[in-house]
């Protein structure tokens, strides 16, 4: 590989890291917070696409349609969690194999209905960034790239600080760590824990809106990043937010320079590879549990 190819493949999975970075930031709040194995994670963010294409419809733009479906996904959150606690949690069930089965059957769910409104055709978003591109270092990357590397550090940058400052948010990561303790200082775990759970959905709302822009959207999209995601949040560490967006980064770099140099077909594969070597050598993540 040439030394200016090699510099677009670096350029061009920074991008791809920042869009992947979205995509995981609420399943790292979700499972890596609040160890509830969200699978359902992915399919959330098709909905969100699919609700940023009917705002978009409307002549609204696609970022401002993932904010405005945001609180609406933050609801839908938490009455999930409600029904996830009722369901295993406040039984003592376990919430490993038949929590699993809980979002499975929930992303299954939600896949058929997507599939009964909207069909199996694809679906796009317009925009006037979308379908433009710019040339930085000789290189020519595609504005809707940009846009969402920014908006998905934007997230990122809000939810730590959210998470480090708020006193919700200084609660959510207590509870992550001793829910009893929680407790014994007057805080409702539960009630924390679905407003977390709350924030991370409403995140898929914003990373649906991204997806649409980068690529056309079909009900089964999300079986794509269910794999991409989880493997994300475990390489940088359960809960690490920070973690998270260097891990989607060193993702998103290594399958761009796999794609230029092996082909597309050997892309798919570097998710899971990277995944076994970090837990081989290092399974608490690259940057550990916050």
């Amino acid at each position: 590989m040439s030394l200016d190819l090699f510099g677009a493949a670096l350029l061009a999975g920074v991008l791809l890291g920042g869009f992947y970075a979205a995509v995981s930031l609420g399943l790292q709040v979700a499972f890596g917070l609040l160890d509830v194995p969200h699978m359902a994670h992915p399919t959330f963010l098709v909905v969100g696409g699919y609700g940023a294409w009917l705002l978009n419809q409307r002549g609204i733009d696609p970022i401002a349609a993932g904010l405005l479906l945001a609180p609406l996904f933050f609801v839908a959150g938490v009455v999930i969690y409600r029904l996830y606690f009722a369901t295993f949690e406040r039984r003592g069930a376990d919430t490993g194999l038949r929590g699993l089965t809980f979002f499975f059957g929930l992303a299954f769910i939600l896949e058929v209905l997507l599939t009964l409104a909207f069909g199996a055709d694809q679906r796009t978003v317009e925009a006037a960034y979308i379908g433009r591109s710019v040339s930085l270092l000789e290189v020519r990357l595609p504005l809707r790239m940009l846009v969402a590397f920014g908006v998905a550090m934007a997230v990122a940058a809000v939810l730590v600080a959210y998470l480090q400052r708020s006193y919700l948010g200084r609660a959510i990561r207590a509870v992550a760590q001793d829910g009893t303790g929680v407790a014994l200082v007057g805080a409702d775990p539960v009630r924390v824990k679905q407003w977390a759970f709350g924030i991370a959905t409403a995140t898929a709302a914003i990373a649906g809106a991204l997806l649409i822009m980068v690529s056309p959207i079909e009900p089964s999209l999300g079986r794509a990043y269910i794999g991409k995601a989880f493997s994300i949040v475990v390489l940088a560490g359960m809960g690490s937010i920070g973690g998270t967006v260097l891990a989607a980064m060193i993702l998103g770099i290594a399958e761009s320079v796999v794609l230029t140099s092996f082909g597309a077909s050997w892309a798919p594969a570097v998710a899971f590879t990277m995944l076994l070597l970090v837990l081989a050598v290092r399974p608490s993540g690259l940057f550990g549990r916050a």
